[in-house]
């Protein structure tokens, strides 16, 4: 497992291993702020070679389920710094992961009871849950040009924000469906003007958001998250190599720290991405887009195989805190508690023990 700990360097930064704590929604932020509780559980996995949190909205309009965190305020991001600072101190280093849900949200999420908005009035087809049951998600508003631009403009508030809260830089979310997706994939973008129809107009959104966000806090603090073929939250791509290809020569330039592929199968992609791609890849390997989770084992196979340089392990690092010592002395490995992923209390989240306990 030699491989799993040789340092990487990313962006500005100087990783202790390759062992990458994927994103993962754990709605325990009742209040849209992040609390005591979630410094504890992330400073807990500071072992990590870098951690990204969860999906964190940009914006009100950008939440898509219940008790998710923002960071869209100076509020927000005060609660954020106990959690940046509780890693930091743990010897860590922490991405904030800026998810615009886009389609996937509801009225019942938003203040003025607004409908949730996405490139085109394209419902995703499924529903989201809530304290009163399941709700299906509406035909979402159709942006604007003076939507989007305001939506850039959100990303790069939170990007700033994020620097005041102390992490050392921002993801930005580009896969599972969400809204950068949206704009992507030509089953959820029927545009017809420069942001729809073609690949190059499909991949503006995204250009746009990303070089925005880099200018203002500098690429060496951006990645971005990307799950090509992924038909999560309804999305569709007819062409998801000529897609890639496109957006990820768009982005080369910037010089971002990193690119983070979330695999729904197609290796095929992968590998391209690879090859384009002249930064720092992170790879979540699902090759047949049918395995649980991510394992040790796959992991290593992926760095031995030369296709990223760094690998995102999820479940894993959800219930086992010191994941990274138990890969380094062979195991034991707890078993996540899917009960517990989603709200709740420091139950399935702070109390998973570590090897020493």
């Amino acid at each position: 497992m030699d491989e799993l700990f040789a340092p990487l360097r990313v962006g500005k930064m100087n990783l202790p291993n390759r062992l990458v704590m994927a994103p993962m929604t754990r709605s325990r932020s009742a209040d849209r702020s992040v609390n005591a509780l979630t410094a504890d559980y992330y400073a807990q996995r500071a072992g990590s070679g870098l951690i990204i949190t969860e999906g964190t909205q940009p914006s009100v309009i950008g939440q898509g389920y219940i008790d998710t965190p923002g960071l869209h305020s100076a509020e927000q991001a005060g609660a954020w710094r106990r959690v940046t600072d509780a890693v930091h101190a743990a010897g860590g280093r922490i991405f904030v992961q800026l998810m615009h849900s886009g389609r996937v949200g509801h009225p019942s999420l938003y203040p003025d009871g607004a409908l949730p908005v996405a490139p085109s009035a394209i419902a995703t087809g499924g529903q989201m849950y809530t304290p009163d049951g399941m709700v299906d998600h509406p035909v979402p508003r159709e942006m604007t040009l003076e939507d989007i631009a305001q939506t850039v403009e959100d990303f790069v508030s939170a990007a700033k924000y994020a620097v005041d809260a102390g992490f050392d830089g921002v993801e930005l979310h580009g896969a599972n469906g969400y809204l950068i997706q949206q704009f992507l994939a030509d089953g959820s973008n029927h545009r017809t003007d420069v942001y729809g129809g073609s690949v190059e107009n499909r991949v503006r959104f995204a250009d746009e958001v990303a070089r925005a966000v880099s200018d203002a806090i500098g690429p060496e603090r951006v990645g971005i998250r990307i799950s090509p073929g992924s038909t999560s939250e309804g999305v569709s791509e007819s062409d998801p190599a000529e897609l890639y290809r496109t957006l990820i020569r768009t982005l080369a330039p910037y010089n971002l720290a990193y690119v983070h592929v979330m695999e729904f199968g197609h290796r095929e992609v992968t590998e391209l991405i690879r090859a384009e791609w002249p930064g720092t890849l992170i790879l979540n390997p699902h090759k047949t887009g049918t395995e649980a989770f991510v394992t040790p084992e796959t992991a290593l196979e992926v760095l031995q195989d030369d296709l990223a340089d760094a690998v995102s392990l999820g479940s894993l690092w959800l219930a086992n805190p010191d994941l990274q010592r138990r890969i380094r002395v062979g195991g034991p490995l707890n078993s996540p508690d899917p009960s517990t992923f989603y709200g709740g209390d420091h139950r399935g989240y702070t109390d998973y023990p570590t090897l020493d306990a």
